[in-house]
Order: C-alpha cells, then sequence, then structure tokens
C-alpha cells in the first residue's frame, strides 16, 4: 500500500505534509495541465500538484493526518471520483531519471 494525493493539492500545494514525511517521498509536479483538466486556478505561476513516489513511500500515513486539504489517501480508500489519481505518479515519475527526480522532490530539509 501507498498513499495518493488527489485534486484538492491542485492549486493549493500546501506541503505540511513535506514537513512530516521521513523519507522525502513528495515531488513537485509543475505541470499546468492538472490545472487545466480539473478547471483549478494556480496560485501566481506554481502550477501541477505534488505526488507521492509509491516505490519510496513507507506507509506511515503522517502525511495524510497533516494534510489540511483532505486530498491524501491511503491506495485503498481512495474516493471512486479520485481513482485515476493512483496512476499519476506512475506516468509522471517513471520516465524521469534520478537527477530529474532530485531535481523535483520536496523535503522538510
Amino acid at each position: 500500500m501507498t498513499y495518493v494525493i488527489t485534486k484538492a493539492c491542485i492549486g493549493t500545494k500546501d506541503r505540511s505534509c513535506v514537513e512530516v514525511c521521513p523519507v522525502d517521498c513528495f515531488y513537485n509536479i509543475a505541470k499546468k495541465e492538472y490545472n487545466d483538466k480539473y478547471g483549478v486556478e494556480a496560485k501566481g505561476d506554481d502550477y501541477g500538484m505534488l505526488m507521492i513516489d509509491p516505490d519510496e513511500c513507507i506507509d506511515c500515513g503522517a502525511c495524510e493526518a497533516e494534510c489540511p486539504t483532505g486530498s491524501i489517501f491511503q491506495d485503498s480508500n481512495v474516493p471512486d471520483d479520485l481513482k485515476e489519481f493512483i496512476e499519476y505518479p506512475e506516468k509522471e515519475l517513471s520516465q524521469l531519471s534520478d537527477e530529474e527526480k532530485d531535481n523535483i522532490r520536496c523535503t522538510s530539509k
């Protein structure tokens, strides 16, 4: 199991979740296409959303409890109307090199 970030993160990217993550498995996917697809305005030019790498997540749940928008769910508990968000991390992160991932990694440090 892993955790998944969903629609409420788009246009918000609060990052409280990042501060409590013990393994820094969050990535800033700054793509306008997510704002456009879901009709969500960006803060300034801060497009896109955060995503959790399912291969790095240790399933501790700290992020879910910390998220002020309620956008983080355990993958088995994602509401039916948000299930497509389960696939986004694989789509976005699998095509990146380690260096590219490091450039968009969100850390608490």
